[in-house]
């Protein structure tokens, strides 16, 4: 990936083999390029902040159905999340969006809340927690404290300088959620992150963050080193926000939104009375007489006021005339394997399938082909539903080594989100200087449906402002939010 985000070329309109669209009207016509919860959100607040400024809201959609990276797969009859799948209890744009949208919140399931959490090593388990099914309180009450002091007594006070390391990111990024009278309109990541306190985060890794926190080598290497390892697909040398909120994944708390977490995209997209345009790649995007002109694969042009991208530029193929330009990077692919059947636990050195962990992570050592192997469901006592992260796709012969049955298999590579470096360096929220816009230029500070809604809110403010012709920076005359809406502060 260029930037989770790019493409510098030249193309000439050709007026021959193109069918134009007429969009003309007194408001802009807003093209939203991507339809995950990034596309979904700018539609969402240009609707909800501006009564009369913006007209016909069009989304291009490159796949046959809406949500990005937000996705969920079936596997033998039953559905799971296949892209992003958890969410912060302070996530408060999500939370709004599934009161607004009057879907169902569940909490994280049993097999990732209350069981067996091992980290292995490649050769043996360095911790495991203790596992005891039973449905009497009193006995799960037991268990947990138990737990509770096993990983006390391994990681010590390290643990306390985690959460405090936790909590300061998260209250920074609360920020994000104060009042219009508060806070700015940014015109740049840099801009928006500065204004929290976040920005140094993204200057430095999250090692040389723990170090300053006096983290202790053995919180570090391992327990750290797993939760990046799951939720990023890296290591501890990601840049310390990216790292901060990766360790809040980790919190208690976190959930998701029942029947899969693309519905808050498609309900987004659906209340905002906007022109869905499905397997329709844009191609080019030209600006031409004052107007951008998308030029896609159905062989159909249209003319638009204002164009945003929410997509990742890094991994598609959309020419720009003029040329923009945006650091390069590259995207981390997690690559995720669906298995209905049942681990082996002789590769694990275990006697029983019962004595493997529900949830196992691994450090960072070359001798672990996996980043995590999690239960997904226990069907019966021989018959379980897994998902299994990787950096490099797993082939079947080591799948065999690792399960004992296989009674089906899915495989899936995701260019997920950012490989993480500090110090880090951002694409602009503006490509060109006119109404090209980039909502995913803030996905190098970090990489979740939550910052993906923070940075979609901001750039729909930041189009409103400009529009009116007042600066980015200064306090912005809104519509406020309706009786049809939600309060984005009622939770603060």
């Amino acid at each position: 990936m260029k930037n989770l985000y790019l493409v510098l070329s030249l193309i000439l309109i050709s007026t021959a083999t193109t069918v134009a669209v007429d969009l003309e009207s007194s408001s802009p016509t807003v093209c939203i390029i991507g339809s995950g919860i990034g596309g979904s959100s700018v539609a969402h607040f240009l609707r909800t902040y501006s009564s009369s400024g913006i007209g016909e809201i069009r989304i291009f959609e490159r796949h046959a159905v809406v949500g990005g990276r937000t996705a969920t797969v079936t596997l033998s009859g039953e559905t799971f999340e296949a892209g992003a799948s958890i969410l912060h209890p302070k996530n408060y744009h999500t939370l709004n969006y599934t009161k607004y949208l009057n879907l169902s919140v569940r909490g994280p399931p049993p097999s990732e809340s209350d069981s067996g959490f091992g980290i292995w090593n490649g050769r043996e388990f360095v911790f495991k927690t203790l596992s005891f099914n039973s449905n009497l309180p009193i006995i799960q009450r037991v268990v947990s404290f138990a737990n509770s002091v096993l990983i006390f007594f391994r990681y010590g006070f390290s643990l306390f300088r985690m959460n405090n390391f936790v909590d300061n990111t998260v209250n920074s990024f609360l920020k994000y959620y104060e009042d219009f009278e508060s806070r700015p309109v940014f015109e740049t990541v840099e801009e928006m992150l500065k204004w929290s306190g976040l920005y140094n985060l993204t200057r430095r890794t999250l090692q040389e963050e723990l170090l300053d926190f006096r983290f202790s080598p053995r919180i570090t290497e391992e327990l750290v080193t797993v939760i990046t390892r799951i939720n990023y697909g890296q290591s501890i040398s990601i840049s310390g926000l990216a790292g901060a909120v990766s360790l809040a994944g980790s919190d208690s708390g976190v959930w998701s939104v029942e029947g899969g977490n693309r519905q808050m995209a498609a309900g987004l997209i659906s209340h905002s009375d906007v022109k869905l345009h499905l397997n329709e790649e844009v191609e080019s995007v030209s600006f031409i007489e004052e107007k951008y002109q998308l030029n896609t694969t159905k062989g159909e042009s249209y003319q638009c006021g204002i164009t945003v991208v929410a997509t990742p530029l890094d991994e598609v193929n959309i020419q720009f005339l003029p040329g923009i330009s945006i650091p390069e990077r590259k995207l981390q692919h997690t690559y995720t394997t669906f298995i209905r059947g049942l681990l082996n636990p002789a590769y694990f050195g275990l006697g029983s399938v019962s004595e493997v962990p529900q949830l196992v992570g691994t450090v960072e050592t070359p001798d672990v082909p996996f980043s995590s192997i999690s239960v997904l469901k226990q069907h019966k006592e021989n018959d379980m539903s897994y998902k299994v992260f990787s950096r490099k796709p797993l082939d079947d012969a080591l799948l065999d080594r690792i399960f004992t049955v296989r009674n089906e298999t899915i495989k899936i590579d995701w260019g997920a989100y950012p490989h993480y470096h500090a110090p880090e360096v951002f694409a602009p929220f503006i490509l060109d200087g006119q109404h090209l816009y980039y909502v995913n230029a803030f996905e190098n500070a970090a990489s979740t449906m939550e910052t993906s809604a923070v940075a979609a809110e901001n750039i729909a403010r930041l189009i409103l402002s400009r529009l009116s012709g007042q600066k980015p920076a200064s306090t912005v005359t809104l519509k406020s939010f309706g009786d049809d809406a939600y309060d984005v502060h009622a939770d603060l």
